[in-house]
């Protein structure tokens, strides 16, 4: 099983990327998809999760309105939008994969992928 997390990079303030977790071994669609994210001294937090359809999904508070989560199964893909990005958002952001009703902790999630950088500079 591989995840494969990418889309990281250095934006300013206000600015928006799109990560995407490409998913190759398993039955992507079999599984609810998270995604967390864990800044420089800091504990890993829940960021996104997805359903297995792709027709719920649930936020972190902070998030709420500036990200977007979502899921092409037929192309093993998900996605994280971020918009209105500030430098509170930045973090190693993390992909994972979980047979369970989208959990909010990390422990909830089975597969996990390496992560991308996302830094939030002027």
């Amino acid at each position: 099983v591989q995840l494969q997390a990418s889309g990281g990079g250095l934006v300013q303030p206000g600015g928006s990327l799109r990560l995407s977790c490409t998913v190759s071994g398993l039955h992507f669609h079999a599984y609810r998809m998270g995604w967390f994210r864990q800044a420089p001294g800091k504990e890993r937090e829940f960021v996104a999760g997805i359903n297995r359809g792709g027709d719920n999904t649930y936020y972190t508070d902070s998030v709420k309105g500036r990200f977007t989560i979502s899921r092409e199964n037929a192309k093993n893909t998900g996605y994280l939008q971020m918009n209105n990005l500030s430098r509170d958002d930045t973090a190693q952001y993390y992909c994972a994969l979980t047979p369970l009703p989208v959990p909010r902790t990390s422990d909830g999630y089975k597969y996990w992928g390496q992560g991308t950088l996302v830094t939030v500079s002027s």
